[in-house]
């Protein structure tokens, strides 16, 4: 009876480990079987995550804190509550953030940053591409480039995301905080807020007017609030970083970061909705 008994159990204790195996089999099947839509950012610091390995061997929170790009904080839009009804993606949605610093379409290419994005682009990721701060920028003569040459780049990244069966959209150059009137934020890119826009309707590819979107918007806040709530226009003392203040009207704090993440957000699922 008790050999009986012995065995029963064996043989229970036995096909609850094989079920056991079996089930996480099937969870670890189930996690490779995801399907992961990539998007790409490239651009520049406006765009940057200064996260992570963007200065190797420095500590974010010490030598630049709070500066951040909207990158930065793109993630946390794609909840899987969030990509309801845009069939487009797959089941997850991972953020690849390359944009960098004091970059421009040539330099970007030059330097071999937009190289690893064509190698890991797969069919069905997006490359989100905003550039303009740095082309333009004549009395930089390491990044700048003429209107022609910066639209030539932006064809060149479109024509090889769409080669690698990739899908591009435009971003035109967000806003900086001037100029400034009569309460009203104005254009500061000239031809390179166009450009961009120019390049979508060319190639049929769908662009974010960034730039006339966030001036819409830090206008209705007002240029007060924007400057000391979006910009990184610190008082001295708060940030380890910036022991003396700052005043800076292009780059991001973090809540501006979100607010033009939030922009961004919501016109790329405009633009997924519609195709």
């Amino acid at each position: 009876m008790n050999k009986t008994f012995n065995h029963i159990i064996l043989f229970l204790v036995a096909a609850l480990l094989l079920s056991s195996c079996q089930s996480q089999n099937a969870v670890a099947k189930n996690r490779s079987d995801k399907k992961v839509t990539s998007i790409f950012l490239i651009g520049d610091s406006t765009m940057a995550d200064y996260t992570g390995n963007y200065e190797p061997g420095k500590d974010y929170m010490k030598v630049r804190y709070p500066v951040t790009g909207w990158g930065q904080v793109f993630q946390p839009f794609f909840v899987k509550d969030s990509l309801k009804g845009l069939t487009s993606l797959k089941d997850s949605v991972k953020i690849i953030d390359r944009a960098h610093g004091g970059r421009s379409t040539r330099t970007f290419f030059q330097e071999g940053r937009w190289r690893y994005v064509y190698e890991n682009l797969k069919p069905g990721d997006y490359v989100m591409m905003q550039f303009g701060h740095n082309d333009g920028s004549e009395k930089h003569t390491e990044r700048y480039v003429n209107i022609e040459g910066y639209k030539e780049f932006l064809r060149l990244f479109v024509t090889q995301t769409i080669q690698k069966g990739g899908k591009p959209i435009i971003i035109t150059p967000v806003a900086r905080n001037f100029p400034w009137k009569d309460g009203k934020l104005e254009n500061v890119h000239g031809e390179y807020w166009q450009a961009p826009i120019d390049i979508a309707k060319e190639m049929n590819v769908p662009h974010i007017d960034l730039n006339k979107i966030s001036m819409d918007f830090f206008t209705k806040k007002g240029q007060d609030y924007a400057s000391s709530h979006y910009f990184m226009n610190l008082p001295e003392g708060v940030y380890e970083a910036y022991p003396k203040g700052n005043k800076d009207n292009t780059h991001f704090q973090p809540e501006g970061a979100k607010v033009v993440a939030q922009m961004v957000f919501t016109e790329f699922k405009n633009i997924i909705k519609t195709k």
